[in-house]
């Protein structure tokens, strides 16, 4: 939603501006078209050409999630964590072979059916259940397992961050063909000379329309939608570092309320829920 808004403010401020300082829009509409397919069909093309088609899709996918509303709010993290606390819990209780039916087929799970935001979220669940099986099975101690989870975190950030990155190289590019638009338009005005002063200076306007809109299409419109694809990526892997921290500290003998306060205090401010908060919707779904 604000990404639209932010684009019109941005449209209606530049363009408004324009047309109130006397400039004559019809000049920019003319070109537009021309200089559009010739500035996106380039970038579009070197984007083609400069990434692995797993990137193209992931980048593709990244623009999709930057029209949609940012799924990592608190109430999510607090069942989250609630969602741990009953693992952990059941396993302090009953031992950790009691989790691992629960491990082994998390959509047939009690426990993770109680939670369907976080239990239908593919990515989650299968980091959570792999730690616990090896949680479960003991071969591994803390410190092996908190360096797999590094790993995987980093894997994850890396592969989320490649489309990230392939769209700023979209945006770092578009300027460029917009002065290659801007000198063919040039090139083309050269090729006319002898004709009016006023043909002459409707054709130097159209190819300078050529820079302005690769310019415009770069930092209004390309750069935001990879600073906000960026956002969302550190927001996700925030949410397996809580995980990371809950498991460890259960690991290293803390009780499952002190683990999920481990939890807690990984998150962001802004999405954070209180102590009390959390104590509330844990005891709440008990």
């Amino acid at each position: 939603m604000f990404v639209l808004v932010g684009w019109a403010l941005a449209l209606a401020c530049i363009f408004g501006v324009y047309i109130v300082h006397g400039g004559n829009i019809q000049v920019i509409l003319t070109a537009l078209p021309f200089e559009l397919v010739t500035i996106l069909g380039a970038a579009l093309g070197a984007f083609l050409a400069s990434n692995q088609m797993k990137v193209i899709k992931a980048a593709l996918a990244g623009i999709g999630k930057c029209f949609k509303g940012s799924k990592y709010s608190k109430a999510r993290y607090m069942e989250l964590m609630a969602l741990l606390f009953d693992l952990l819990q059941k396993a302090r209780k009953e031992g950790l072979m009691a989790i691992e039916a629960d491990v082994e087929d998390p959509h047939s799970s009690p426990v993770f059916q109680k939670y369907p935001t976080v239990g239908s979220d593919h990515h989650v669940v299968e980091f959570i259940t792999d730690y616990l099986r090896m949680m479960v099975s003991g071969n591994l101690n803390a410190h092996e397992i908190e360096s797999l989870m590094d790993s995987e975190i980093d894997t994850h950030h890396a592969e989320e961050h490649a489309a990230v990155a392939a769209i700023g190289r979209l945006a770092g590019g578009l300027p460029a063909f917009g002065i290659v638009a801007a000198v063919l338009g040039v090139i083309n005005t050269m090729g006319s000379v002898g004709q009016a002063p006023a043909i002459l200076g409707g054709m130097i306007g159209a190819a300078l329309v050529g820079t302005f809109l690769g310019i415009f299409l770069a930092y209004g419109f390309v750069e935001p939608l990879g600073g906000l694809l960026e956002q969302k990526v550190e927001d996700g892997s925030k949410e397996l570092q809580c995980i990371k921290t809950t498991l460890l500290a259960s690991m290293q003998g803390y009780a499952p309320q002190v683990a999920i306060e481990f939890g807690r205090k990984v998150l962001y401010s802004g999405d954070r829920p209180t102590f009390s908060e959390l104590e509330g919707h844990v005891k709440g779904k008990k």
